[in-house]
């Protein structure tokens, strides 16, 4: 007998502010405290919920290794005082991993298996390297010349996107310009308060040793915006950069997204527990899509993967009123805006992670947040959050504002 799907609702959302890595306000801070510290605002936000009744955790981590191996998502529900009862699992699908997380805590949901479901992210790029600290790459892929370039990250994600650039025939100066404006964007919705809504404020400490003494010296400092956007960013100085994979490329550290720190965590539920508990839903979690392209050209993932959400979700491309597409290249996002004919106005209002920056597999969680709560502010229907995806994929997820 076939079970009805069911309806999953985001009932809180949030997520950190993104840290730069390695000299940023996170690169002393431990991913799964992160994930930790999202986990309880989270559960704030939805005081008449029981934390007894979530049934699991869902945590994306891209590079689950060091201090955010060992199961972060089970890691951190213990590091946030969550009942022991709740479960957690961790997922990888590389820069899509908070999103993965999105659609299988939704899944459960949907199909009936749970009714309170926890999606998070996390991601510290100052603890733990792209590769991870040990990359081990198969031997018999460097037998071919074609499956050393298919094999994408290993040789690099920027010639990737250099590939791209030069398939899309996007040039440096449009690059420069994207970019250039993704950190406008950026800077003006911290200006009008924007990012509030999404945004738990976290303290971090600086520790100092008096080498004379050999006192250790405590500073704490709480941080409340994402660290990356730079106000006195131009097109003049962008263009000034020299390309960082390719000796005649036009893709430089500017024109690309930001390694950085970061975590998100988004509570879903069935409509038995949102009426169970006297719970306000924020958005409905409506489809998802995941699709392979060639490794070597991983940025133009959403190029599938936007069409096949759209098709799930029984919805035309011009009902999405706001586009999270994840820059991690503006090389691939002007291919991907300009091959799906997506109306840049509705992509990244608020700025992207050229601006904001991109903590790998937390990237999708905390887009989600930003998603959820970008549609209640400003009264819009439906929602994407969209992504390449190292190796060859694409990732896209449609929430809808209730």
């Amino acid at each position: 007998m076939t079970k009805q799907i069911q309806d999953a609702y985001i009932v809180a959302a949030t997520r950190t502010p993104i840290g730069r890595s390695h000299r940023g306000f996170f690169r002393n801070t431990r991913p799964d405290d992160l994930l930790a510290t999202v986990l309880r605002s989270a559960l704030a936000q939805v005081p008449s919920l029981d934390p007894a009744a979530i049934e699991d955790i869902v945590c994306g981590c891209a590079i689950p290794e060091g201090p955010q191996g060992l199961n972060v998502a089970r890691i951190g529900a213990v590091l946030a005082g969550l009942p022991k009862s709740v479960g957690g699992i961790t997922v990888n699908r590389f820069c899509a991993s908070g999103l993965a997380a999105v659609q299988m805590a939704a899944d459960r949901i949907r199909v009936g298996e749970a009714d309170v479901m926890i999606a998070a992210g996390t991601e510290s790029m100052s603890m733990v390297p792209m590769m991870g600290n040990t990359p081990s790459l198969s031997p018999t892929i460097f037998s071919n010349p074609d499956d050393i370039e298919s094999y994408g990250i290993a040789y690099g994600m920027g010639l990737t996107a250099e590939k791209v650039a030069k398939q899309w025939k996007v040039g440096r100066d449009a690059q420069d310009e994207f970019a250039y404006r993704s950190h406008m964007k950026a800077i003006a919705a911290m200006k009008a308060g924007e990012f509030a809504g999404e945004m738990t404020e976290v303290e971090v400490a600086e520790r100092t040793v008096d080498l004379e003494s050999a006192e250790v010296a405590i500073a704490t400092r709480k941080v409340n915006l994402d660290e990356g956007a730079r106000p006195d960013t131009t097109v003049e100085t962008l263009g000034k950069l020299k390309p960082v994979f390719a000796a005649r490329g036009s893709v430089t550290a500017g024109n690309s997204s930001q390694t950085s720190d970061g975590a998100g965590a988004l509570i879903l539920a069935s409509e038995a527990a949102v009426k169970r508990f006297g719970l306000q839903p924020l958005a409905r979690f409506v489809s998802y899509a995941s699709r392979g392209v060639p490794p070597h050209i991983m940025g133009i993932g959403p190029i599938e993967a936007i069409p096949a959400a759209l098709k799930a979700a029984g919805l035309k491309q011009d009902a999405i009123d706001w586009i999270e597409l994840n820059e991690a290249f503006a090389a691939q996002s002007l291919a991907v805006i300009h091959t799906l004919g997506l109306d840049a106005n509705k992509v990244n209002p608020m700025g992207g992670a050229i601006a904001l920056g991109h903590p790998l597999g937390a990237t999708g969680a905390i887009r989600s947040a930003t998603v959820v709560h970008a549609l209640r502010r400003k009264n819009l229907k439906y929602g994407m959050v969209t992504m390449c995806v190292g190796m060859g994929q694409g990732a896209a997820g449609i929430f809808e504002r209730v």
